[in-house]
């Protein structure tokens, strides 16, 4: 313990380069069946009046906790809460090319969030805006965060074939079309909807019948649609491949 703790004594930080850190957050949700991800219209410099994703400097908390906090400071939406309470949250990559923040040597860990239904944001802490944002729309970010959209879309895309996440965006009793519309907007790509059930169910624990169906004359997938809710599955075997996938495209 001696040597250690004289070498903390003489220990100077001031010998290397100041390196901050951040959290960027990817959150993305289906709204009318398109998918969207939440943006802030900076207030400050640096790229002030620009697009960006949310995220912000970490302070003393860990990351997980950074990325949640800058998500309810810069837009009002409170993990816990409401359709937060279902929300899904994974570490996605980090970003620290040296000229990536004017500033000062920063490097981001960035984060992607799902989560159903979310609620319109509301604008916080130095963000002058905050909205939801068609991801065909989102371009000319601030910082790399068009680096980091793009790397947060593959990831939804990819995961979407080998785990149950599109369950993450619907709500918790739903309909088989409800559960194609998420594939269709991550995806970008129109499935048929009768192989796509057939595919659902022959994947164990991918989904499992509650009993219920919906109303006569329902928006829900039609009259008298079956309803499920997410199975236990952690894995899709077999795999829902995206249709470039299928024919050997990648």
């Amino acid at each position: 313990m001696s040597a250690e703790r004289d070498f903390l004594d003489s220990y100077d930080p001031a010998a290397f380069p100041p390196v901050a850190v951040t959290v960027d957050v990817v959150a993305l949700t289906v709204r009318g069946g398109v998918l969207h991800v939440l943006l802030v219209e900076r207030g400050a410099q640096p790229f002030a009046d620009r697009w960006a994703l949310p995220g912000g400097f970490v302070r003393e908390e860990t990351l997980d906790a950074a990325a949640m906090r800058e998500l309810a400071e810069e837009t009002g939406l409170r993990p816990g809460e409401g359709p937060l309470s279902r929300l899904h949250l994974e570490q996605l990559a980090s970003y620290g090319d040296p000229g990536r923040d004017p500033r000062m040597r920063v490097v981001s860990v960035a984060y992607l969030v799902f989560a159903p239904s979310l609620p319109d944001p509301r604008a916080g802490g130095d963000a002058a805006g905050a909205a939801w944002i068609p991801v065909e729309q989102a371009r000319g970010l601030a910082f790399d965060h068009d680096a980091i959209l793009a790397d947060g879309l593959e990831r939804a895309r990819a995961k979407l074939e080998y785990t149950p996440l599109a369950t993450a965006f619907v709500p918790p009793e739903f309909t088989i079309a409800d559960l194609r519309a998420v594939y269709t907007a991550v995806w970008g790509e129109e499935l048929h909807a009768g192989n796509f059930h057939r595919k659902v169910l022959s994947v164990p624990g991918f989904v499992e019948s509650t009993g219920a169906t919906t109303g006569r004359g329902g928006e829900r997938g039609g009259p008298r649609s079956r309803l499920y809710r997410a199975g236990d599955a952690r894995l899709l075997h077999p795999a829902l491949l995206r249709p470039a996938r299928e024919d050997g495209v990648r």
